[in-house]
């Protein structure tokens, strides 16, 4: 049961894609190029977007997060990847030959999190100008912000997230909210955003995350901002599996032809049943946290010792701030990770 009074993703779509420039866009309103219910696809069939690969191929839609460097976010609204995947996401909604989507990233990552060098979303606001942001455009902001992430946890299609590289902030709400989630070895996954400040808040997948490894390991992970490896995902009860990086795509297709056996039907009642134990469960609830959490947290006082990743942006610039956030944990990071043999690394220009 949503508490949100969501508009359904084929209308959210238009609404979230007022094309800003990007040429490659191409908007749901156009369903006339969608399968007609039980007609059979025998070629993938590719939709053009800017910043995300889709293509259908049979009984299964491949939504593949294509945005240098390492797949990072931008907010709805704005006209980039988020409008892009949640417009895909639609597109797969009103495909009746589609039962199971994969959600996977291009490149070195899955995604690393939210693109801060797109700027404060709350200073662009046309009501801001040169005032303090009010706490109403904070809250406007963020729920249409939340409302996206919870538009893909009650997806009434099966999502399966494949997830390589870094996997945290933005990356990880999409991951958790798929119904499944594999991870490849070289994975780092978990909510190095909190390393911004926020202490445990300010993002709806906090009840999903506790749910999934237990409520002292989440508020360690969440209080250090602290990412697991692949292997540690699949130990903690984070990732469903974990495999060899160069096996991933194969376990996610071999999965995705095992749901599509099942009839659509029976897809359908069983998301419908499993929505049902989300809400009673209280993952609703996780929503309305995020966005008021995020609203709070973005108006936090910082007192003079204390570090300020948004002042440091402002005056110093993107990659210097995440490079001094960083360097704050050396030495820490070993607390309670494997050793280092056991963590399978990879390469980013901005972890």
């Amino acid at each position: 049961m949503r508490l949100f009074s969501n508009p359904s993703l084929k209308s959210l779509a238009p609404l979230l894609l007022k094309n800003k420039g990007n040429k490659g866009m191409r908007l749901i309103n156009d369903l006339d190029s969608l399968s007609p219910p039980g007609q059979a696809a025998t070629m993938p069939k590719a939709v053009a977007y800017q910043f995300i690969l889709y293509e259908t191929e049979g009984n299964i839609a491949r939504l593949v997060l294509n945005r240098p460097a390492l797949n990072t976010w931008d907010y709805p609204g704005q006209g980039g990847i988020a409008d892009e995947f949640y417009s895909a996401l639609a597109q797969a909604a009103e495909d009746d030959q589609v039962k199971a989507v994969i959600i996977k990233g291009a490149g070195k990552a899955f995604s690393a999190g939210h693109d801060f060098a797109t700027g404060d979303i709350y200073r662009q606001a046309p009501e801001t100008g040169a005032r303090r942001v009010a706490q109403r455009t904070r809250l406007r902001i963020n729920r249409r912000w939340v409302e996206a992430h919870q538009s893909l946890l009650y997806f009434h299609k099966v999502t399966i997230a494949a997830v390589h590289g870094y996997c945290m902030g933005e990356g990880l709400a999409v991951a958790l909210a798929c119904d499944i989630l594999l991870v490849a070895e070289d994975c780092q996954i978990g909510p190095a955003e909190q390393r911004l400040g926020a202490g445990g808040a300010g993002i709806g997948y906090i009840p999903i995350l506790m749910l999934s490894v237990g409520l002292k390991r989440a508020r360690e992970m969440l209080l250090q901002g602290r990412l697991l490896s692949g292997r540690e995902a699949e130990r903690a009860g984070l990732a469903a599996r974990c495999v060899p990086a160069e096996k991933l795509d194969e376990e996610a297709e071999n999965l995705a032809r095992a749901v599509c056996l099942l009839p659509r039907d029976g897809l359908a009642i069983g998301k419908a049943m499993t929505h049902l134990v989300y809400d009673r469960l209280g993952l609703s609830r996780g929503f309305i946290l995020g966005y008021l959490g995020t609203a709070l947290f973005t108006n936090a006082v910082y007192e003079d010792d204390e570090y300020n990743f948004y002042r440091e942006r402002r005056h110093q610039g993107v990659k210097a701030a995440i490079t001094r956030r960083e360097s704050r944990y050396q030495g820490l990071e070993g607390l309670g990770k494997e050793s280092q043999d056991d963590r399978p690394k990879v390469q980013a220009d901005n972890p």
